[in-house]
């Protein structure tokens, strides 16, 4: 299950949480508590046993806390990852666990693949997730021995709990109740606060012991393969026994005193004349003896520097006390001169572990100079939160020509890109993580504590790595593919920590008087709906839903999505379908998408405001996509919705300082514009060069009208057609999206491509290609890799298919705005303007104008962005200005 859960779901952090031997709290508060609970099968005791280490092994950090029960741990985990901006997934079975859903927290369990957010919480229970506890202390746990109402069954407890809200109303009216349950319910009212505080998961677990650093504690691990090797071995894993043999590589540390290394290095030819006369690189690589060593004194200091000025090229990496790049301290810098040839310079770390230690500002002084010029040459792994992190003490790297992490981006976009797992991938190398250094639990220290050995061992190893791999990772490119790492995504990651570092002002009196709007909003809706209904009732809830729709106000329910208990379904495809002929469905959609809004952006955007600034400064990366198009966090700029006037009103709280304005520059119909290039089709090339309404010019081939007289519902089936098509859309999609029968979905498409030859053969010999490369590619070269084009699962073979004719387009857009985002920041910059890029969200880039540069930027961004690159049509942008980001765009 955990590697089903590993492979299907990708994390940075993770944690295994058992229940640790004895009682707990709750056997203090109940002694019966779980008394009905028989014994562990003696066969199955040492299984459970060896369970723990495996887990660890396997790389997920393992929790068992005394007197609390998994349970809890796992609750304040989940809660504490909720504050921080995380989305949590926990897997689990356990009913109990519906009471820690909510927008960021949700449930899978792995042994039926079910999946519970907080409408799943709903239709499966029938109640909300804050009404979990209630329901289960009125139903009780014959499993836990938790007394609840007798008789008291969960349709029972449904009822009550929708028509009096809570527990404590129940109890407050327990006399209105009638019949033997209501007589069962007042024989238990002086149980109930007991049951409610055992159902009760705590989330307030103090953890600093077991995790002095927090959810860092918890990061993702690889397996321990080596470890792992005799286990598998006596358990009898054939498979997974093979497999750890195939990925353990031990790797000995050879100690070496510093200025004996760096005479090696002087006397040795360079790395890459090496590299050129083996025949491979790989094997080169792997085998290099590891050296590192400290730098503790000024001689090795002033000898390292001597080693500066005549290298071409160092990997370089920064220790820290916290993951927030721009609030975060130096604790030690590492710097790899040649692979194996690694050195670490502790700066923040305790007397007791580092007797001598050379103080930071002298350290600075001295690196300074190497690190602001463009020799020698620097490489990391994300090298951009290295950036950050010299930035705070004003020292601004220049000089980076490589970073691993987008190295293995460019060579293998649909794999992982983590350090350890590209060591692990491409060098059989298991790195050393940070439990292996520290321990865990009650006995763990800090960084800052470790032994000088181990402390240089671990820092070094991550630049050397880095160096190891961006060699060997560049030997697989092919041309296209170096220009791409070298010409557009090494420069457009710098341009991403400079717009990181700007950040984006923020209104807050905007986003409260957004949030307090929408919230009287949504109690108008809630009152027309009981109008609507003609009486009151949970709009959260399915079954009082489906009441109403299906059985008061009986509604067709013929060809509607059932539920698995065989009701209809209220979710939000089925709303959607009934929308179109009744007010009451149209109006519930309504509701939940301006509480989503609330939630997740007017209430959430004021919590990620910079303290010092005034701004919110996301994160952006480039590793995530395989299309090449650029991912945010912290918040997410890129799913800001737009398609309401409550969700583009979201832009308004993105502001201008005094004097200066928003100008938003978007490229217009940029994939359909690639799409006519790509496919070489003269009708299409035809209209976007007597810049035609594209969707009027469609409208007229398939109707076979002239443009004048087409009409907007006719203009609106050809943009559904046109940007439908260059997704892959299938006639049923189609049919379904305009709500007409597949033989006319059929009938335009058939007629789209009589009049579109070149786009039906191009998307033709692009499936042929992809399936018989595995990669499709962007019109730079980038590739863009599907395994899923041979999955024996039709709907995956499907999907991997429509990916393929999308792919090339969507990537080739996102090459074409990282080089507008190049050709922009280098003309700022060259006519040293003020004018600063402060978001990049899908095909726009917008920017922060002060009035007096705005008429030099209007006459020359539109030109700078259809300059980027010569297609076979007009690349057009379009210019927006205003005080905030929404009247810009």
């Amino acid at each position: 299950m955990l590697r089903r859960l590993r492979l299907d779901t990708p994390h940075d952090y993770a944690c295994c949480v058992f229940d640790a031997k004895g009682e707990n709290f709750r056997h203090q508060l109940f002694p019966e508590y779980k008394a009905n609970r028989p014994p562990m099968p003696e066969d199955l005791r040492p299984q459970a046993e060896a369970l723990p280490e495996l887990v660890k092994l396997m790389g997920w950090p393992v929790l068992s806390i005394n007197g609390v029960e998994a349970d809890d741990v796992i609750g304040t985990l989940a809660c504490c990852a909720q504050k921080s901006g995380y989305q949590v997934i926990i897997s689990t079975g356990d009913k109990d666990m519906a009471q820690l859903v909510n927008d960021q927290i949700t449930l899978v369990n792995t042994m039926s693949n079910e999946k519970l957010d907080s409408i799943g919480v709903l239709e499966k229970f029938g109640v909300k997730p804050e009404q979990i506890i209630d329901y289960l202390s009125l139903i009780g746990d014959k499993v836990d021995n938790v007394p609840g109402v007798d008789k008291c069954g969960p349709k029972t407890a449904v009822k009550w709990l929708q028509e009096y809200g809570n527990l404590q109303k129940i109890i407050e009216h327990a006399n209105d109740i009638k019949g033997k349950v209501g007589e069962n319910l007042r024989i238990a009212l002086p149980n109930l606060p007991l049951s409610y505080q055992l159902i009760t998961i705590k989330t307030d677990i103090d953890l600093q012991q077991e995790l002095p650093h927090g959810l860092e504690d918890l990061k993702r691990h690889t397996p321990s393969w080596a470890e792992l090797i005799p286990h598998f071995q006596q358990l009898g894993f054939k498979n997974w026994l093979k497999e750890a043999q195939t990925h353990s590589h031990e790797n000995t540390t050879i100690s070496q005193p510093a200025d004996d290394l760096f005479a090696e290095i002087k006397t040795n030819e360079s790395t890459d004349n090496k590299i050129l006369t083996n025949t491979s690189a790989a094997d080169y690589l792997k085998n290099i003896p590891k050296q590192y060593s400290a730098i503790t004194t000024v001689t090795q200091l002033t000898e390292l520097q001597k080693q500066l000025e005549i290298v071409d090229t160092i990997a370089l990496d920064t220790e820290t006390d916290s993951l927030d790049a721009m609030n975060a301290s130096l604790v030690g810098i590492s710097i790899a001169l040649e692979p194996g040839k690694a050195f670490y310079i502790p700066v923040g770390h305790s007397p007791t572990a580092v007797s001598e230690q050379l103080p930071l500002e002298m350290v600075l002084n001295v690196l300074k100079p190497y690190l602001e010029a463009d020799k020698p040459g620097k490489i990391g792994q994300n090298i951009k939160y290295d950036q950050h992190i010299l930035a705070n003490y004003s020292i601004d790297l220049k000089g980076i020509t490589g970073d691993s992490m987008l190295a293995s981006y460019i060579v293998e976009s649909h794999l992982g890109h983590g350090l350890d797992e590209l060591a692990l991938r491409h060098l059989d190398w298991q790195t050393i993580h940070y439990e292996d250094l520290c321990g865990k639990g009650a006995k763990q220290i800090s960084f800052a504590d470790v032994a000088l050995e181990d402390a240089v061992n671990y820092a070094a190893e991550d630049a050397d790595v880095s160096l190891r791999l961006e060699i060997l990772l560049k030997e697989q490119m092919d041309e296209a593919q170096l220009k791409l790492y070298h010409e557009l995504e090494i420069p457009v990651e710098n341009i991403l920590y400079i717009m990181e570092r700007t950040g984006v002002l923020i209104d807050r009196q905007e986003l409260a008087q957004q949030s307090h709007e929408l919230g009287t909003q949504l109690v108008s809706l809630e009152e027309q709906a009981y109008q609507l209904a003609g009486q009151p009732f949970n709009l959260n809830s399915p079954k009082q839903l489906q009441s109403i729709l299906f059985e008061k106000m009986a509604i067709p329910t013929s060809g509607l999505k059932k539920t698995a208990s065989g009701g209809i379904s209220t979710n939000e495809i089925v709303l959607e379908k009934l929308a179109a002929d009744y007010p009451l469905p149209k109006l519930i959609l309504q509701t939940r998408s301006l509480a989503k809004l609330k939630s997740t952006y007017t209430d959430k955007l004021p919590q990620l405001i910079n303290p010092h600034t005034g701004r919110v400064h996301t994160t952006y990366a480039q590793a995530v996509a395989i299309t090449g198009r650029l991912a945010s966090n912290n918040p997410n700029l890129q799913n800001i919705p737009v398609r309401t006037e409550e969700g583009r009103r979201i832009r308004r709280s993105f502001i201008a300082p005094p004097d200066q304005l928003i100008v938003s520059a978007d490229y217009s119909q940029i994939e359909l514009r690639i799409m006519a290039h790509l496919s070489n089709d003269a009708t299409l090339i035809d209209a976007f060069q007597k810049n035609e309404d594209i969707h009027k010019r469609t409208a007229a081939e398939i109707f076979a009208s002239s443009q004048e007289l087409i009409t907007a519902e006719q203009r609106r089936y050809a943009k559904t057609i046109n940007f439908g098509l260059i997704y892959g859309m299938s006639e049923y999609g189609l049919a379904k999206s305009l709500g007409i029968e597949l033989q006319a979905a059929q009938h335009f498409i058939s007629r789209y491509f009589s009049r579109y030859p070149g786009v039906h053969e191009y998307m033709e010999k692009t499936k042929e290609l992809a399936l018989q490369r595995g990669f499709v590619e962007t019109l730079f070269g980038r590739r863009l890799y599907l395994p899923d084009l041979k999955s024996s699962n039709g709907a995956v073979r499907a999907g991997a298919f429509r990916a393929a004719i999308n792919a090339p387009m969507q990537g080739t857009a996102s090459d074409l705005i990282k080089r507008a985002m190049l050709a922009v920041q280098s003309w700022l910059e060259q006519k040293k303007m003020q004018t600063k890029l402060i978001m990049q969200v899908h095909d726009e880039l917008v920017l922060q104008v002060p009035t007096s540069e705005l008429a030099t930027l209007q006459a020359h961004l539109p030109e700078l962005m259809s300059g980027v690159a010569q297609l076979k049509v007009p690349l057009i942008a379009d210019l927006g200005t205003g005080y905030n980001w929404d009247e810009a765009h």
